[in-house]
């Protein structure tokens, strides 16, 4: 098909005149490989170059801009409320902006503003949570009455316009502008450029890269990033390495010019409920669909010879979305149609970036899965990753879009056909509930106990494939979910749950913990090396500790429990799975020996908890239960009816409780004998009220309360340390000298709402006195604390003390109303752990 670049990007058709550069013969050598010419790739060829790396090169397969920069709408707007996208969005803006009087090429960055169109009550909700959250972070964000929109945008309707929500500084680039820009810039600075030099595969020693092939010769080198867009999975399977990357259709409709149309009078435009965005384009509209049920693109591999692929465009499927449109801007029915573009644009199945270095083969670093906001956060995304690649850590948290959250399964072909289809439309929609679960691609993990769940009318949640309960309707019912953040179901289902194990006992299906067996003459070596507590104990004992990083920076939260003098089982949680073996493989020393394997498969953990979970299984087993026989802390292998397992006395709720590690053979056995039990009134509990049990007792969640840029030390877990062990641990050194420093000036604080009517979910500002400190990373409703908690990050200039704490007033902001609130640095649920103890 020819390309109508005119029609689709006026840039692109500059890309060809761009100055690539005098024709040079490939290097042999150098220090930073980039593999991706579009805005990703060079955005870190550049930020390598500014922050003086001097041996860098960048590979582009075709040419500049080519796969799916060219045709991106261009946005750059930071819409969510997710700090590391907030900040890599702003400073996209402020690099686009910039750009021109650097390189001499313009950006095409124009702050145009950026208007949500809120259309119902859960949107209009949405907003003002993500407008708080703004605000505190010193961002302009207006909330404008229907009249107002209509007055700043003239040629919409807005009748059925609850809100709009405006941010005046926001707006717009242009895709090959910003690309071309970055990429002279980049060479201004050094960095060589290699258009139509296609990476054929890498060179291994081991599990380290340490060359890049291509048609045209080898290049060694010590690190290399792959930018590859579209092509990403596809070259990470050349190195063993799986990135779980799909393309999908993307459209957007360009019209001919309309009157009254303008760069000032249509900023950029988005509504969710309508699965559209909007803005100017060459006097007329560009009409954007992220629709619900899209389609993959090429399954079976992006085909070699695509470069600036343009697809038959599916109509019958956009013409729905188009007549929204046409009610939305009555213009559009009279205007006409210069081209309905369909282009690929890749995605991952969580619609999360696939950054970082990869945990199988060290030295390769992963930027792709940009989920069509590439051009959004390409410039902060290339800042960020070219620290990560000169320093060894980015400086900003990562953990949910590293690319060790990934599993095998996602790659596979069925599973990438199912997803994808619903990734654009949860993109623009569905992803800003916080109570959303995908759809499609489900049914893959499933414990031994899921029958039993399905009967007992489990609702199901889903992470890294398994499927969960949430929380159970009850026998024979369907449980009704709505997506928002009004109490529905399953408030009052979680609630009956949650009070059901503080006073009787409770089983948890957590099959989904990853477990991974470490043993061999230095397992003991390298795990107290890795771990900031000490693993140096008796058999039996259990030490719950973190993996710090060499800033100290916490990288890992697991349990560590000792079998036997040469074997220790590490239980983690499933979004840092492949983390696990990686991370002991690199801090393992030259002549140490060790295995590392993963046994998660062959255990379906059960948790049981509650004030009675100690008559429970001791009615079950010969074996004695009692606090002087089984303490806190200390693991045994025991028998359970008729399974002989390790049971491993925990709790990640507050309670007197066990995990049991159970042959995932005798999963659906046990589980039957433990419901039926001592008849002490089971009941099904999901995962919904182990999280608001585990947010009453303050223990935290990794990904979620605490990251790598949170220590031992700011997070409040300083009694996990063991400072004086023999040989130290990672990261140790940089947390002596924070200990040294006197209280943090940054901390995870507890908080509890004054009122019961209000829900926290994460992401709310907090006010210490009047100013903004910080948000809440995780909340949820304490049923027995009777009004909603969580865990919130707070930080000023000063150091922070329980004591000013106290003495402080707080509150919190939930969509615009301040509420109240205590804080506090020990747990509001049993601080003395009475419960747990006994």
């Amino acid at each position: 098909m020819s390309l109508d670049f005119t029609a689709i990007n006026p840039a692109a058709a500059r890309a060809d005149d761009a100055p690539t550069g005098p024709s040079k013969d490939l290097p042999s050598r150098a220090q930073f490989v980039v593999i991706g010419g579009g805005v990703v790739g060079t955005s870190i060829a550049y930020h390598l170059a500014m922050l003086g790396a001097t041996d860098v090169v960048l590979l582009e397969r075709k040419q500049l801009t080519s796969g799916t920069t060219w045709h991106a709408a261009g946005e750059v707007v930071s819409g969510g409320t997710t700090e590391d996208a907030l900040w890599m969005a702003r400073y996209s803006a402020e690099l686009y902006a910039r750009l021109e009087e650097e390189t001499g090429l313009s950006t095409g960055f124009r702050k145009c503003g950026y208007l949500q169109l809120a259309t119902t009550e859960r949107r209009d909700e949405a907003y003002r949570r993500e407008t708080a959250y703004m605000r505190s972070v010193g961002m302009t964000k207006e909330v404008l009455s229907p009249r107002e929109v209509a007055e700043l945008v003239p040629l919409i309707r807005t009748d059925d316009v609850i809100h709009g929500f405006w941010t005046p500084d926001e707006g717009r680039a242009n895709p090959v502008d910003v690309t071309m820009s970055m990429a002279k810039g980049a060479r201004q600075r050094g960095a060589r450029i290699f258009e139509d030099t296609e990476v054929t595969g890498f060179v291994l020693d081991h599990d380290r890269l340490v060359g890049v092939r291509t048609e045209r010769g080898e290049i060694e080198c010590e690190k290399v990033v792959l930018a590859a867009g579209l092509w990403g999975r596809e070259l990470a399977a050349k190195a063993g390495v799986t990135v779980p990357l799909q393309a999908a259709e993307h459209y957007y409709l360009l019209t001919e010019e309309i009157d009254g149309v303008t760069p000032e009078s249509v900023p950029v435009i988005e509504e969710p409920e309508s699965y559209g965005y909007y803005r100017e384009e060459g006097g007329g509209l560009l009409v954007g669909m992220f629709e619900p049920v899209a389609a993959a693109w090429s399954l079976d591999g992006t085909p070699r010879d695509s470069a600036f692929a343009v697809l038959p465009p599916d109509w019958d499927r956009l013409a729905p979305f188009l007549e929204v449109a046409m009610r939305r801007f009555p213009a559009l029915e009279d205007a006409g149609i210069r081209t309905l573009f369909c282009g690929p644009e890749s995605f991952t199945d969580d619609i999360s970036p696939m950054l970082g270095e990869s945990p199988e083969v060290d030295n390769l670093y992963l930027a792709c899965g940009l989920n069509s906001v590439g051009i959004l956060s390409g410039g902060g995304l290339g800042h960020v990753m070219a620290q990560w690649l000169i320093e060894g850590h980015p400086p900003i948290d990562l953990t949910t879009v590293g690319v060790d959250r990934a599993h095998e399964f996602q790659a596979t072909r069925l599973f990438r056909q199912e997803r994808t289809v619903e990734r654009l439309g949860f993109l623009l929609n569905n992803l800003s509930w916080p109570n959303a679960e995908y759809q499609r691609g489900r049914d893959v993990r499933r414990s031994p106990y899921h029958p039993q769940h399905v009967a007992d009318g489990a609702h199901f949640v889903t992470t890294s494939g398994w499927e969960f309960p949430d929380y159970f309707a009850g026998p024979g019912v369907t449980p009704t979910v709505e997506w928002g953040y009004t109490r529905g179901e399953a408030f009052e289902r979680t609630r009956e749950e949650h009070l059901q194990a503080r006073e009787n006992f409770a089983i948890f299906d957590l099959t989904l913990m990853s477990h991974h067996l470490v043993q061999g003459p230095h397992a003991m070596a390298v795990l107290n090396r890795v771990c900031a507590n000490d693993v140096d104990t008796a058999v039996g004992r259990i030490v719950y500790t973190q993996w710090l990083d060499e800033r100290g920076g916490i990288i890992a939260d697991v349990t560590v429990t000792r079998l036997a003098e040469d074997r220790y089982m590490v239980i983690s949680g499933d979004t840092i799975h492949r983390r696990v073996p990686a991370w002991i493989r690199r801090q393992t020393h030259e002549r140490e020996f060790l295995t590392v394997t993963d046994v998660t498969s062959g255990f379906s953990l059960l948790s049981v908890q509650g004030p009675r979970s100690r008559d429970l299984l001791q009615s079950l087993s010969p074996n004695d239960w009692s606090n002087d026989a089984f303490p806190y802390l200390t693991a045994q292998k025991v028998e359970l009816g008729y399974t002989p397992l390790w049971a491993l006395r925990v709790t990640y709720v507050g309670e007197l409780g066990w995990d049991l590690l159970v042959p995932t053979e005798f999963g659906a056995t046990l589980y039957d004998q433990l419901r039926e039990g001592a008849d002490l009134g089971f009941r099904p509990t999901g995962v919904g009220a182990l999280e608001t049990m585990r947010l009453e007792k303050a223990f935290r969640d990794m990904g979620h309360d605490i990251d790598s840029t949170d220590t031992p030390l700011e997070a409040g877990l300083g009694f996990a340390v063991a400072w004086d062990k023999p040989g130290g641990f990672v990261g140790r050194e940089a947390l002596l000298k924070q200990r040294e420093s006197g209280p943090p000036t940054r901390r995870l604080v507890n908080v509890l709402l004054s009122s019961p009517d209000h829900d926290l979910i994460g992401d709310e500002p907090v006010y210490w006195d009047g100013k903004p400190v910080g948000p809440v990373r995780s909340g949820g409703f304490g049923h027995s604390l009777g009004a909603a908690c969580g865990i919130a990050e707070v930080a000023r200039d000063e150091p922070i003390t329980a004591a000013d704490l106290a003495c402080g007033s707080f509150e919190i902001d939930i969509a615009g109303t301040r509420v109240p609130t205590r804080v506090s640095l020990r747990p509001f649920f049993d601080p003395e752990r009475a419960r747990i103890l006994c």
